[in-house]
């Protein structure tokens, strides 16, 4: 199933075909080079114009079943097989190369609505063979233009990354084992039926689709068909967002599914192809392998009913044949044979996108993608602060079973600037395999979370195993070894390849823990091999951990183990081409706990020089790290000498001054602090501004008090000094000297100031409405200037921005409704004026004309108030 072109000879008659003796995949390879492929329409549009009764769907043999299956559309497979056939035959005179089954719901899953979850495998065997029949009769009238049948997988009527309980957000609906089995099913039965690719399609949970790839993947293994049988994979953004409705971007989408090496990767249906564009072209910038597109027949119109004629959808797609964004057209909702006909016509002569070739770099993702090299940063920092061992606090609130206040834990974690969260639950009081399930599945539900990858860590390979059913990006897991000896060590590799998971190995084997530079590259060098020759594990996907171990203990030996992990870092690399190398940072200084100053300056000073030797990640505190720079020279100059190892007394100079700085710990410890910050005596708009780049909200309250002394409005605040400050932010962040995790805690800090003036805003509001005689009555518009609805994606960061604006046209008599989640555009009618700016929009009933503007100064309000009060409040 890889993009790479298997061998000519498998496919030797191109451009005929014959069944049985070629390799689709081998000929799926010429054609899709050849030429745009034309994929068919939809069947449900179909179906839909031939407006079958609930006695229609029943047919003969379910005449008295129990239960109402109109709407049941696979079922007619099984009633109606003549009309099936019939719109599979309109498709492929019409144009079509390819046709898909009508199996879309045929799992166990999507027909238990209906009690038929028994017919699952029946009605896949009977809608390829149907398919197969109707493609074997056209393609012998048309010998050199062969047509193929793709067995159609959908996503169910599930989603395993999204809680169905508003109140429980560890809730689902559906396991992973419980898709993987279902798929298998469908699957089995759809090769039985003898279809000739795979189409997993639709897919609005990147998770669920990881399920079918899984099953797939393994259906084909056992039938010896993984390098004949091509897998397509269709994802479907829900809106204008660009999203998926699990969260994940277009590029993260892409990322999580990679592992399998699909033959074609695509969008179908939710947009017109004219709102599909943008991420169209997203999408083929960064696949390595064909791209494949099927929109909707327009957006749908208020009956829900496709207006776009044949015309009209064959020239909104000329565009991506024009951009060579595709490989493969076909249609989605609203399509018709006379769709696919206008689309074959336009697409005729045209060349089609060429492949990218496959890039060598780590590549993961969580709800964003993340690419690691050392092009785009020197070093990826891991969270540490999820880890029952790396955070007492987290223990305790695990242990308590307070899952919310640990999963701030994992947000401050990413705010502080951790690129993937590690996740590890081994506590001997603790039922870890659920507790790591459990916390998995809530932070699949925090954006602020779920953002980043994950790292699944636990020395119980079951746990690990557990873990990678519920995360649907690409993650990385930690660990596996060779102490568990080869064979085990290859099961458990096999394992984490077939989940699409990254993985870091550790320096251990069958005689124990490397803690040589000899021995760290011995094990790695082995395990390196093991893995890629005979497991066939990517190798930009391993991370070796060659032991950061403790040093300054006291014992001699132990003193040269931070040098001994340097220079195994550089060996390493130049023996085990495109690996990385990590590390569990804080081990280092295990010796000196309780004396962060001396922890944090060994922790920088041991990275500064591994980072240049090639390590490439380590599991830190985001919060915990002094910058190199900034450690005072006395003390840089001791430490660097113990880390080093540089002379026989550094260990002891180093353990003379931990003795100073514990005292100085303990002196201060429960005092507050004597001197009053340098900051804290400026002037009060010099202290909000300082507040805001910093990130600092401790006294933010007291200074806006203080401003709001000093004007007559409250609102002024806002438009005056907070707004002055946030235009620095945004001066700063637009030339590259703030980046995006210290401008969300800008943020972070203008939303509390904000939230401290709202009560005064509304008490002045009522005021003048008591002033004009006007009483608040529920749901009457007609006292307001208008009616605006402020709408974002939930727990985006524009969220912030929008709660801002909301407070500016609120103050202004304007009755603000907020939307989280909406769709883009949703309204009450066709009479709003809209406006459009970051992520948000807002659509104002009755509004005063529309306008639009877009600014990616995120959440930084300072960038777009002023036009909301030109266009709005004016």
């Amino acid at each position: 199933m890889t993009s790479d072109a298997p061998s000519p000879d498998l496919a030797p008659d191109y451009p005929r075909f014959v069944r049985g003796r070629d390799s689709t995949l081998a000929y799926f390879h010429k054609l899709f080079r050849e030429r745009i492929v034309i994929y068919d329409g939809a069947m449900g549009t179909m179906i839909q114009k031939h407006r079958l009764t609930e006695e229609d769907y029943r047919g003969e043999r379910f005449k008295d079943y129990h239960k109402l299956v109109r709407g049941n559309n696979d079922l007619l497979t099984l009633t109606q097989p003549t009309i099936i056939k019939d719109i599979h035959r309109k498709y492929l005179k019409g144009g079509a190369d390819l046709i898909g089954t009508n199996t879309f719901s045929s799992t166990t899953i999507a027909q238990a609505d209906y009690d038929m979850e028994s017919l699952a495998y029946e009605l896949n065997v009977e809608s390829a063979r149907i398919a197969r029949e109707v493609a074997d009769e056209v393609s012998a009238e048309e010998p050199e233009r062969p047509r193929f049948v793709g067995g159609s997988i959908g996503p169910t009527n599930r989603t395993a990354s999204i809680s169905p309980d508003v109140v429980d957000a560890s809730k689902r609906n559906v396991t992973f084992d419980e898709l993987d089995e279902a798929y298998y099913e469908e699957a089995r039965g759809l090769i039985d039926g003898g279809c000739d690719f795979i189409i997993i399609e639709t897919i609005f949970d990147t998770l669920n689709a990881k399920a079918a790839i899984f099953s797939v993947r393994r259906l084909l293994k056992e039938r010896g068909m993984e390098e004949t049988m091509p897998l397509i994979i269709s994802g479907t953004l829900v809106d204008q967002s660009g999203r998926t409705l699990s969260g994940q971007t277009t590029e993260a989408f892409y990322v999580s599914v990679r592992h399998c090496n699909p033959f074609c990767v695509g969008l179908n249906c939710a947009l017109g192809a004219k709102q599909m564009r943008p991420f169209l072209q997203r999408l083929s910038k960064v696949a390595e392998c064909f791209v494949s597109v099927y929109s909707n027949a327009g957006l749908p119109n208020a009956m829900g009913g496709y207006d776009d004629t044949p015309a009209d959808m064959a020239a909104d797609n000329s565009v991506f044949v024009k951009e060579s964004l595709v490989n493969m057209i076909g249609g989605c909702c609203g399509s018709t044979p006379d769709h696919i006909n206008a689309i074959a016509k336009m697409c005729e002569g045209v060349p089609p996108r060429p492949v990218h070739e496959r890039v060598k770099h780590m590549w993961l993702s969580g709800l964003e993608d993340l690419v690691v090299s050392k092009e785009r940063f020197q070093f990826l920092n891991v969270g540490e602060r999820c880890n029952i061992a790396g955070s007492p606090l987290f223990k305790k609130l695990i242990l308590a079973g307070d899952y919310a206040k640990a999963m701030d834990i994992a947000k401050k974690q990413v705010e502080d600037g951790a690129m993937v969260l590690d996740v590890n639950m081994d506590e001997g009081l603790l039922d870890g395999l659920a507790a790591m399930q459990r916390f998995l599945k809530i932070a699949m539900t925090e954006p602020e979370c779920s953002k980043v990858p994950i790292m699944v860590d636990s020395s119980k390979f079951e746990i690990i195993e557990a873990g990678l059913k519920w995360v649907q990006g690409k993650c990385i897991v930690n660990s596996i070894s060779l102490k568990v000896g080869e064979e085990e060590f290859k099961r458990q590799a096999a394992v984490v390849k077939a989940h699409g998971a990254a993985v870091v190995v550790m320096a251990f084997d069958e005689e124990g823990q490397a803690a040589d530079e000899y021995n760290k590259v011995r094990i790695c060098k082995r395990s390196y091999d093991i893995l890629v020759d005979e497991v066939g594990f990517p190798p930009e996907d391993i991370v070796f951990d060659p032991n950061i171990l403790t040093i300054a203990t006291g014992i001699e030996e132990h003193n040269n183990y931070a040098v001994d992990f340097i220079k195994a870092c550089r060996t390493i690399k130049e023996v085990c081409p495109h690996a990385k190398i990590s590390g569990g940072v804080s081990n280092l200084s295990f010796g000196f706990r309780g004396v962060n100053v001396i922890r944090e300056a060994m922790h920088s000073v041991f990275l500064y020089h591994a980072v240049q030797a090639g390590m490439d990640m380590g599991i830190v505190n985001a919060g915990m790290l002094q910058v190199y720079s900034d450690i005072p020279p006395d003390l840089l100059q001791i430490v660097e000498d113990a880390v080093l190892n540089k002379h026989a007394e550094a260990t002891e100079a180093l353990l003379e001054r931990s003795m100073v700085e514990r005292e100085k710990a303990l002196a201060n410890k429960g005092q507050a602090t004597a001197v009053q910050a340098p900051w804290r005596t400026l002037e009060v708009q010099a202290r909000l501004t300082h507040a805001l780049v910093k990130g600092i909200d401790e006294f933010i309250d007291e200074d806006v008090e203080e401003c709001r002394q000093l004007v007559p409005r409250p609102l002024e605040v806002i438009e005056g000094p907070l707004m002055s400050g946030m235009n620095v932010v945004g001066d700063l962040f637009g030339s590259g000297k703030m980046f995006l995790p210290q401008v969300i805690k800008s943020a972070r800090v203008m939303k509390k100031a904000v939230a401290y003036l709202l009560p005064f805003m509304e008490k002045e509001k009522e005021e003048k409405m008591k002033e004009q005689g006007i009483e608040a009555v529920a749901d009457d518009d007609s006292a307001y200037a208008g009616v605006v609805l402020l709408a974002t994606v939930k727990g985006d960061v524009h969220d912030i921005g929008k709660n801002i604006v909301g407070v500016v046209l609120g103050c202004n008599n304007y009755k603000v409704r907020e939307r989280e989640g909406g769709r883009e555009g949703g309204g009450e009618g066709g009479r709003e004026g809209c406006v459009c700016v970051g992520g948000i929009r807002l659509v104002v009933r009755g509004g005063r004309g529309a306008a639009c503007v877009r600014t990616w100064n995120i959440g930084l309000a300072a960038s777009f108030l002023p036009f909301y009060k030109k266009k709005l409040l004016n």
